[in-house]
Protein backbone atom coordinates (compact mmCIF):
# COMPACT_ATOMS: atom_id res chain seq x y z
CA UNK A 1 0.00 0.00 0.00
CA UNK A 2 1.60 3.40 -0.97
CA UNK A 3 1.48 5.81 2.15
CA UNK A 4 -0.12 9.18 2.30
CA UNK A 5 1.50 12.18 2.69
CA UNK A 6 0.73 14.78 5.08
CA UNK A 7 2.25 18.50 4.01
CA UNK A 8 2.88 21.01 6.43
CA UNK A 9 4.73 24.43 7.00
CA UNK A 10 5.82 24.01 10.98
CA UNK A 11 3.43 26.51 12.27
CA UNK A 12 1.63 25.39 15.54
CA UNK A 13 -1.64 24.43 13.72
CA UNK A 14 -0.02 22.10 11.52
CA UNK A 15 1.88 20.33 14.07
CA UNK A 16 -1.23 19.26 15.92
CA UNK A 17 -2.70 18.23 12.90
CA UNK A 18 0.47 16.41 12.44
CA UNK A 19 0.19 14.54 15.40
CA UNK A 20 -3.38 14.25 15.19
CA UNK A 21 -2.58 12.44 11.48
CA UNK A 22 -0.12 10.04 13.06
CA UNK A 23 -2.13 8.76 15.89
CA UNK A 24 -4.98 8.09 13.16
CA UNK A 25 -2.92 6.58 10.61
CA UNK A 26 -0.16 5.58 12.12
CA UNK A 27 3.49 7.14 11.26
CA UNK A 28 4.37 3.90 9.26
CA UNK A 29 1.52 5.14 6.64
CA UNK A 30 2.60 8.57 6.12
CA UNK A 31 5.24 10.42 5.09
CA UNK A 32 5.92 13.81 6.66
CA UNK A 33 6.73 16.93 4.67
CA UNK A 34 7.16 20.15 5.79
CA UNK A 35 7.63 22.54 3.83
CA UNK A 36 8.90 25.27 5.72
CA UNK A 37 11.86 23.49 6.15
CA UNK A 38 11.84 21.80 2.58
CA UNK A 39 10.82 24.25 -0.31
CA UNK A 40 11.98 22.36 -3.00
CA UNK A 41 8.74 20.00 -2.24
CA UNK A 42 6.56 22.60 -2.70
CA UNK A 43 6.03 22.59 -6.58
CA UNK A 44 5.57 18.33 -6.32
CA UNK A 45 2.99 19.32 -3.20
CA UNK A 46 1.49 21.85 -5.76
CA UNK A 47 0.93 19.31 -8.28
CA UNK A 48 -0.70 17.26 -6.31
CA UNK A 49 -3.37 19.75 -5.79
CA UNK A 50 -2.36 21.38 -2.52
CA UNK A 51 -3.53 24.61 -1.91
CA UNK A 52 -2.75 25.48 1.73
CA UNK A 53 -1.52 23.50 4.38
CA UNK A 54 -1.55 21.48 6.58
CA UNK A 55 -3.24 18.61 4.00
CA UNK A 56 -3.14 15.47 3.62
CA UNK A 57 -2.39 13.34 0.07
CA UNK A 58 -4.18 9.94 0.16
CA UNK A 59 -2.38 7.06 -1.82
CA UNK A 60 -5.28 7.35 -4.34
CA UNK A 61 -4.39 10.95 -5.27
CA UNK A 62 -7.21 13.10 -2.93
CA UNK A 63 -6.21 16.46 -1.02
CA UNK A 64 -7.75 16.55 2.10
CA UNK A 65 -6.82 20.08 3.57
CA UNK A 66 -7.20 20.00 7.35
CA UNK A 67 -7.98 23.49 9.15
CA UNK A 68 -6.33 26.14 7.43
CA UNK A 69 -3.00 26.94 8.50
CA UNK A 70 -0.95 28.95 5.68
CA UNK A 71 -1.74 28.87 2.09
CA UNK A 72 0.81 28.15 -0.46
CA UNK A 73 1.71 31.27 -1.41
CA UNK A 74 2.33 32.08 2.16
CA UNK A 75 4.69 28.77 2.46
CA UNK A 76 6.56 29.92 -0.53
CA UNK A 77 7.09 33.52 1.33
Amino acid sequence: MAKSVFYHAGCSVCLSAEQDILNLIGASNVEVVNLGEDKSKIPQAEKAGVKSVPALLTPNGHVLHINFGASMADVKG
